[in-house]
């Protein structure tokens, strides 16, 4: 098998999993590899819940901050993702995601190549997030195909998490008795991306490469706030993202992108959503 490390761009912050494009799977030069960067979104939306919009704070904008570690070329990987409410500006809508991962790959070249990432996340709230939440923890498998379909650059991807409660908050304002209940379940994710590349503006520069995603949710009734949701399918995701790549090395990248999501169910979000985001990288 092939060792594997995820391109992680902060925009998957907005989509499946975690980070954002989960099925975007590519090989390892070996070493130890990284990628550090800060994204602003307009709005948080994360598997159809828009995050920081509540009723305490009207507002949407959000920061991320990312690290993400390939341990040397072994498949395994370590990242953290800070997400901050730019409405409440280093107040109580806060949140840290750390995971462990294993990625990797089958069957390489082959039409039926697969690439696969294991990983468990523990979401952090370290502060007192208005009552709104407690620490939850999730483990997920994302799968992509990236031979599978006959129109080069068309990805498949799916993502399973099943997401349970974490530990406590000390600082926990609230005792909802079905908190543990409705913040257990499953979640199902089917992504599918198109990359294509535009002539460059300027003769000096590349070819731009314009990369279109879009997946939908099925939630099996469980809310990262603890209320009560319907299970089914919750939202459907449309959006495009393109990288500037800048530096010697071509290792500094810059991503806007901007994405629409229909929502389905309303105990989930009762609002589509249109939002976008720019990110900055350093890939290492």
């Amino acid at each position: 098998m092939r060792h594997m490390v995820l391109s992680i761009a902060l925009l998957a912050t907005t989509v499946a999993v975690a980070q954002e494009s989960q099925g975007d799977l590519s090989e390892s030069k070996g070493g130890l590899h990284g990628i550090v960067g800060a994204t602003w979104d307009s709005q948080y939306i994360w598997r159809g819940f828009n995050v920081f919009n509540n009723d305490v704070i009207h507002g949407n904008n959000a920061a991320h901050a990312l690290v993400d570690l390939n341990l040397f070329d072994t498949g395994f990987g370590v990242s953290a993702v800070g997400h901050q409410s730019l409405s409440d500006a280093f107040g109580q809508l806060q949140r840290w995601d750390g995971t462990v991962y294993y990625q990797n790959g089958l069957f390489g070249g082959e039409t039926l190549a697969t690439n696969f990432r294991l990983g468990y996340v523990y979401y952090y709230y370290p502060k007192l997030n208005y009552g709104l939440t407690q620490d939850l923890m999730e483990g997920h498998v994302v799968l992509s195909w990236p031979n599978l379909l006959p129109i080069k650059g068309l990805q498949p991807s799916y993502a399973f998490a099943y997401m349970l409660p974490g530990m406590k908050n000390h600082w926990a304002e609230f005792e909802n008795a079905d908190f543990g209940d409705n913040s257990t379940g499953m979640f199902h994710i089917a992504m599918l991306d198109y990359a294509f590349t535009v002539p460059a503006p300027l003769a000096s520069m590349d070819d731009q490469a314009i990369k279109l995603h879009s997946e939908v949710v099925y939630n099996s009734g469980v809310s990262p706030f603890g209320n009560e949701v319907k299970s089914g399918f919750s939202d459907a995701v449309v959006g495009a993202s393109t990288d500037f790549a800048f530096g010697p090395g071509r290792n500094i990248i810059l991503t806007p992108a901007i994405y629409y999501q229909f929502s389905i169910e309303e105990t989930v979000n009762p609002d589509n959503e249109l939002w976008g985001g720019i990110s900055l990288k350093y890939a290492f």
